[in-house]
């Protein structure tokens, strides 16, 4: 069993968004819920929270407060490209492991709208004869090191960067087959889309 890699702590001076103060002012809500921290304390840390402008702003909040129970991961998701393809785009939560086999059709699998819990996700390819294209929104980071790229080969398109703070690890196995894999980021059809259409 492969451990995940722990999920890195964001430098205190880089700038919080909009969903880092909401997921720790949902954190200090829980924690009110279960009786750790009274209301005029939430009243005051929520006050701090959704006017913080950096990670060092907002760790304070919750230094005193337990993690969350990690998830459990459930079952593989399993993608069949069968005769007419198959893809998951859009917004979906993503599972700690993810099987896909490209067949006649191809698959695709777009990571830029998901909900994604794990610090590393597992994408096990088999590119069979029409290929498997994953797409990754940019900062997150991708292991290719554990596919074997097969006859088809395997494309690594994204940037080296440094991991996002909260982004996941992607780490690709499996193997290419006769058409490959791709990675990469949105192309301009792509990210024109998540301009125009934000809550798609």
């Amino acid at each position: 069993m492969r451990m995940t890699t722990p999920e890195p702590r964001p430098r205190p001076e880089l700038r919080a968004s909009h969903e880092d103060r909401e997921a720790v002012a949902e954190r200090l809500r829980d924690a009110a819920a279960e009786g750790r921290i009274d209301i005029d304390e939430l009243e005051e840390r929520l006050e701090v929270a959704l006017t913080a402008k950096t990670f060092g702003e907002l760790a304070p909040l919750t230094a005193d407060l337990p993690e969350p129970p990690a998830p459990e991961p459930g079952p593989p998701l399993v993608l069949k490209g069968g005769l007419h393809g198959a893809e998951r785009v859009g917004r979906w939560e993503v599972p700690a492991k993810i099987v896909a086999r490209g067949g006649l059709g191809g698959v695709k699998i777009d990571f830029t709208r998901v909900s994604c819990p794990w610090p590393e996700v597992e994408v096990e390819i088999y590119g069979e004869m029409a290929g498997v294209t994953v797409v990754v929104p940019e900062g997150w980071t991708v292991d290719t090191t554990g596919m074997d790229p097969g006859i088809g080969g395997l494309k690594d398109k994204t940037r080296p960067v440094t991991r996002l703070p909260g982004s996941p690890l992607i780490r690709l196995t499996g193997s290419g087959g006769m058409a490959g894999a791709v990675v990469r980021h949105p192309n301009v059809w792509e990210r024109r889309k998540l301009r125009d259409n934000p809550t798609a």
